[in-house]
């Protein structure tokens, strides 16, 4: 499965949810006729999506098997994914050859060789993606690493890391 969005909670009283999607673009989820739902815990429960639209930066959308808003309060945080098998085909690697998914919970390793810490997510921010890396240290701190050329020396999926041209102290 391949989180693509999570339930931020009802929308109106008919049964509707609003949704914010982890997609390039709001409305991409509705291409998919169905979802899969999981609190995080890897079990997925499948969902017909009657019918949606985008609202902004999120989507409203109606599944059929939920008619009124309190059936809905209990999706609140729930992930929405959809299996791999069904997402479009990527490029070889080494062209953006994978999904965001893919790099959560790579080490992020710099060209000194120091870790950075573990990919936590990742943010668009219109003129960038941006990586979100937990720090493995006591603080636990975020560190923000713009996802450009110029910083992302290597995504190496097979070995679960990223490299990158970034300071431990930035």
């Amino acid at each position: 499965m391949v989180v693509m969005g999570h339930v931020i909670g009802p929308f109106g009283v008919y049964g509707w949810i609003k949704v914010l999607p982890y997609t390039e673009y709001a409305d991409g989820l509705m291409e998919y006729p169905s979802w899969w739902l999981s609190k995080g815990n890897n079990e997925w429960q499948e969902v017909r999506v009657v019918t949606g639209h985008s609202n902004g930066n999120t989507l409203n959308a109606q599944l059929k098997e939920y008619t009124d808003r309190t059936q809905v309060l209990k999706l609140k945080g729930m992930q929405i994914a959809i299996p791999r098998d069904q997402l479009p085909a990527l490029p070889e690697e080494g062209e953006c050859g994978y999904y965001w998914s893919d790099l959560i919970g790579n080490d992020v390793i710099n060209l000194n060789n120091e870790n950075l810490g573990k990919v936590a997510g990742l943010l668009e921010t219109g003129a960038n993606d941006v990586l979100c890396v937990r720090s493995i240290d006591k603080e636990k701190k975020e560190i923000l690493i713009p996802f450009i050329e110029q910083v992302i020396v290597k995504v190496d999926l097979k070995l679960s890391r990223i490299i990158v041209d970034w300071g431990i102290d930035y």
